[in-house]
Parts: structure tokens; C-alpha cells; sequence
């Protein structure tokens, strides 16, 4: 389900926020025939939701090591230029799942910066000075996550106590949303 989907359906009463979760902690060279094999499991949330662009692996890039340099040019890019942060993030993700870069590669997530209007060398000047604070940052965000019971992407984590875990049709989102909602409701 698509962020700007459940904005449409809830407006202002939801708030979204994007939190950090590693999905590959360490770094660690993948087999490139098994990491093709593992991006089929892509095709259930694009066949999930209409919208979504994925493409399994299909280029000769290697598979990323890992995913804390995404997540650490993120907040990188949150802190160097705030209004583009969310077209950066966007753009990481098109990278990933429909261009199939290695987003694990600072060359290629300086590449994802200047493709959103965001000077390349100075985005990785400053991504690359502050790598171990938001490093930090990252690993404290994941870790929080796992202590309240995050352990799959994507995890939306509604009124901070229900996680609802993996791809689900906006149905399903829905359906959660409402019940807290009306539990709200009842409470009062």
C-alpha cells in the first residue's frame, strides 16, 4: 500500500513517520543466482497494490551488502536538504526495486542525489562526515523497532502499539485503522 494512499483515505488523522530497519545489519556479499531468486518474492506486494513498481532483479548490478548506507544517506540527505529528503527516498526506492542499483554503493546513492536536484559531492561530503552518527541513529531506530516487536518490512506500527507486519492491501489498513478508531471512540 502506497504511504499516499492511506493519506488519501485518512487525512489528517494519521501521521506517518519512516523509521530505520535493517534488514541486512552486516554487511555481507550475497550470491548473485540467490538474490535474483529472492527479488520473485517482490512480485506479492506489487501484485498487492496496482501502483507499486517492482521488478525482480534483472540487471548485472551485484545485489547490495546491506542496507545501512541507504538508510544512513537518508538521514543524510533529511538534515543536508530537508524538502528533498522525501524525493530522495522515493527515488532510493525506485532505485532498488525497479532499477535494481546497488544502493549499498555511495556511488550510486550520490547518483540517487543528483537525481533529485541535490549536488552529488557535497550531498556525499556531508553524508560521508556525519556516516557514524547517523549510523548510530540508524542502529538505535532498528533496535527500538525490534523491542516493540517490528521483526519484517514493511511494518506500519498504528497508535504506536499494533504493528501490522508485511504487505498487506489497503483493505487490510483500513480495517485496523478503523477499529483503533472506534476504539478511541469508545474509550471517551
Amino acid at each position: 500500500m502506497r504511504v499516499d494512499e492511506l493519506s488519501r483515505r485518512f487525512g489528517d488523522r494519521i501521521q506517518i513517520e519512516w523509521k530505520a530497519f535493517l534488514l541486512r545489519p552486516v554487511a555481507k556479499e550475497r550470491d548473485q543466482g540467490e538474490f535474483v531468486a529472492y527479488t520473485d518474492s517482490w512480485l506479492r506486494p506489487a501484485a498487492l497494490e496496482p501502483a507499486a513498481e517492482f521488478q525482480t532483479w534483472a540487471t548485472d548490478n551485484p545485489a547490495p551488502t546491506g542496507s545501512l548506507p541507504a538508510h544512513i544517506a537518508a538521514k543524510a540527505m533529511a538534515g543536508f536538504a530537508p524538502d528533498a529528503a522525501e524525493a530522495f527516498h522515493r527515488r532510493l526506492l525506485g532505485a532498488y526495486f525497479t532499477e535494481n542499483r546497488t544502493i549499498s554503493d555511495w556511488g550510486v546513492l550520490g547518483d540517487v542525489a543528483s537525481e533529485v536536484g541535490i549536488d552529488r559531492d557535497s550531498f556525499l561530503s556531508i553524508a560521508r562526515e556525519q556516516e557514524p552518527s547517523l549510523a548510530a541513529l540508524v542502529i538505535e531506530e532498528h533496535n527500538s523497532a525490534i523491542e516493540s516487536g517490528v521483526t519484517a518490512v514493511p511494518t506500519i506500527v498504528i497508535d504506536d502499539v499494533l504493528p501490522v507486519q508485511g504487505a498487506q492491501d489497503a483493505d487490510t489498513y483500513e480495517v485496523w485503522i478503523n477499529r483503533l478508531i472506534d476504539h478511541r471512540r469508545n474509550a471517551t
